[in-house]
């Protein structure tokens, strides 16, 4: 059941270099603007991911330009967690972080179960595989949670 966009979004994984990234262009293009968007990792220690970009740029959402970053970072550069309507964690390790960094503020933390392919395949084909399914796996939940792209 699709349920109205939240005013602002923040996506979390390990590093903020895939499937945080991923999921916050595919947000961007699904829904517009009307939804303030960011990602963060536990940590911010890796550039985005080659293969992210490229099964990102398959479904016309670009990553190339985004910067990695931690939660410690998002709020150095003037994000501040309570103002986030809604953190959706993309990872056990980034689930944590958001609850334990969360407990004083009354926000929605959500959690993804997102398969991390980094590491997965033999083949730069079988590695593209991996990602896709991650890919894919993002957009099925963002459709389920608040149904198809807007167009526009």
């Amino acid at each position: 059941m699709a349920r109205d966009l939240p005013q602002s979004v923040l996506f979390c994984c390990d590093h903020n270099a895939v499937r945080s990234p991923m999921a916050e262009g595919i947000m961007k293009k699904f829904y517009g603007a009307d939804t303030y968007v960011q990602s963060v990792g536990v940590r911010g220690d890796l550039e985005v991911d080659g293969f992210a970009i490229a099964v990102c740029d398959e479904i016309g959402v670009e990553l190339s330009r985004h910067r990695s970053r931690s939660f410690e970072q998002l709020q150095e550069w003037g994000d501040d967690l309570s103002a986030f309507d809604l953190v959706v964690a993309l990872s056990p390790a980034s689930q944590r972080q958001a609850l334990e960094l969360t407990r004083v503020f009354h926000l929605d933390v959500e959690y993804w179960p997102i398969m991390d392919p980094t590491g997965l395949g033999e083949s730069r084909e079988d590695k593209l595989d991996a990602y896709r399914q991650t890919r894919d796996q993002i957009v099925a939940h963002l459709v389920e949670r608040w149904g198809p792209p807007q167009e526009g």
